[in-house]
């Protein structure tokens, strides 16, 4: 009798510390996940996101889990085989679901979005561009993810959303307060503009100092709960590979109109040279319409360095129309509005790549990055390729077009000047642990449309009451044993 009392006893206390103080608690919120893949002109990336449920303020802190680079070249050079454009997407898909916990992967939106090569090839053939898509749609498909769509962005998204994905990754939008233990939108927060020029297209968005007057050049956000009205435009054909080819294409149609053997100045490297022919023109929309200074039929032309660094200055203003903005301010070339650069800017992709192989990534001012370009222009090729021996043989004679195409951009097309060009920033494709593009900022844009969920909540004791609620409950179980043995 003696032990059964004791035995409920314990058993009553136990029962009461499992009981009392009992508190509501906040379980860690559950990790989502994301998947883009960039499918550029030249190469294509996939980019595996993850943010916390909960979000803050409508919008998904996001940070970067995986980046794989797919072998090849962009989805658009399989026109001619579309299968193997979604077969060459299985390998990064395969890593991207070792990094995805297999009980979350049916919930993952995935997502393809293809930029300028695909503009072209659609302007091109249309129906060899939705075959491309249909192919990439279908081996996405037999993944466990849930596949969203692949599709062709406007220059404006991709430029917009560049735009995001810089002033998140510098914290303009929200940063982490370890005084308060949340997310906060810095007190003086500074809107930097993006500058992104790639191998078709180039892009510019930043926010004007007053409102855009043109509703098509026109973006609005909402972001960590704040709105922000952005100018972005995109220039297809305008990116560094097709500004390369439409200007061989008017060097060579200049000599022709001067009744040249083909000997040219296309690169300004004295003693370098290379041979196009005139089929090569027709490969894309940027450089395919009839020109009645070529000739007809196809030949090939060498192309000869001279070392002239005005000339080539000169030849690629040609690629401009400047005269059609007449003697608009709010103009750049073409007829294009364009309201007035303010702010700081970001400058990455190639901007970024051809002036740090230039070494004028630091902040240097106008006159010496002109002087620098200038230098580097008149160094012969032999002079060159010996100085740079570990440089790719493809790029090196480039750099010096690139360069001066860059100039000629940021000065007489966007209307930078010696006062504001402090403000550009080059910027590595890397940023922390996350990838410069427009990848990110999609996917920060996209977290505003998947749902919130409130953080997980369940009763918990205290832990010294827990504590003490087992050991009674042993103590009672082995009381209770000890009596029936006896």
């Amino acid at each position: 009798t003696a032990v059964i009392g004791v035995l409920v006893a314990l058993s009553i206390v136990a029962l009461v510390l499992s009981l009392v103080k009992v508190e509501d608690v906040t379980l860690p919120p559950a990790v989502k996940y994301g998947m883009v893949f960039d499918a550029g002109s030249s190469h294509t990336s996939l980019f595996v996101y993850e943010w916390d449920s909960d979000k803050e303020n409508d919008t998904g802190v996001v940070s970067q889990t995986l980046s794989c680079d797919v072998q090849g070249q962009g989805i658009s050079s399989y026109a001619s085989d579309p299968p193997k454009a979604g077969d060459s997407l299985r390998e990064c898909l395969d890593k991207a679901l070792k990094v995805i916990p297999a009980a979350k992967q049916r919930d993952v939106p995935a997502y393809l979005g293809a930029t300028a090569g695909m503009r072209l090839l659609r302007e091109q053939n249309s129906s060899a561009a939705d075959q491309v898509l249909a192919e990439v749609a279908k081996t996405m498909r037999e993944y466990p993810v849930a596949f969203k769509g692949a599709r062709v962005l406007t220059g404006e998204q991709e430029g917009a959303y560049g735009w995001i994905t810089i002033n998140y990754l510098l914290e303009s939008f929200t940063k982490y307060s370890p005084k308060a233990h949340t997310w906060v939108r810095p007190e003086a927060a500074s809107i930097f503009g993006a500058l992104d020029l790639g191998g078709a297209s180039t892009q510019i968005s930043f926010v004007p100092e007053g409102s855009v007057a043109n509703g098509d050049a026109a973006c609005e956000f909402t972001l960590y709960g704040y709105s922000y009205n952005i100018y972005t435009h995109s220039y297809l054909c305008y990116g560094q590979n097709e500004m390369l080819k439409r200007l061989a294409k008017e060097l060579i149609a200049v000599r022709e109109e001067l009744g040249g053997t083909g000997l040219l100045w296309y690169q300004p490297q004295a003693y370098y040279n290379e041979t196009v022919s005139l089929s090569s023109f027709r490969t894309s929309p940027c450089t395919n319409r009839s020109d009645p200074r070529l000739p007809l039929g196809d030949r090939n032309v060498t192309l000869e360095g001279r070392g002239d660094a005005s000339g080539c200055l000169a030849a690629v203003r040609k690629l401009f129309n400047f005269s059609a903005c007449g003697q608009r301010q709010d103009c750049t070339f073409d007829g294009v509005y364009q309201p007035p650069v303010s702010g700081q800017f970001i400058a990455f992709s190639a901007f970024y790549y051809n002036f740090k192989f230039l070494n004028l990534t630091e902040g240097q001012s106008l006159a010496t990055v002109r002087d620098t370009i200038e230098r580097f222009c008149t160094r012969s090729w032999e002079d060159l390729s010996s100085s740079y021996p570990e440089e790719n043989r493809e790029r090196l004679p480039k750099y010096c077009a690139n360069a001066n195409y860059i100039l000629t951009l940021l000065l007489d097309a966007y209307k930078f000047n010696e006062t504001s060009w402090t403000n550009i920033f080059f910027q590595r494709k890397q940023a922390g642990s996350a990838s410069v593009g427009w990848t990110l900022g999609y996917m920060l844009n996209l977290t505003n449309l998947i749902p919130a969920e409130a953080p997980a909540r369940m009763k918990g004791h205290v832990p010294s009451l827990w504590a003490a609620a087992v050991a009674f409950i042993i103590l009672t179980l082995a009381l209770g044993l000890a009596a029936l043995l006896l």
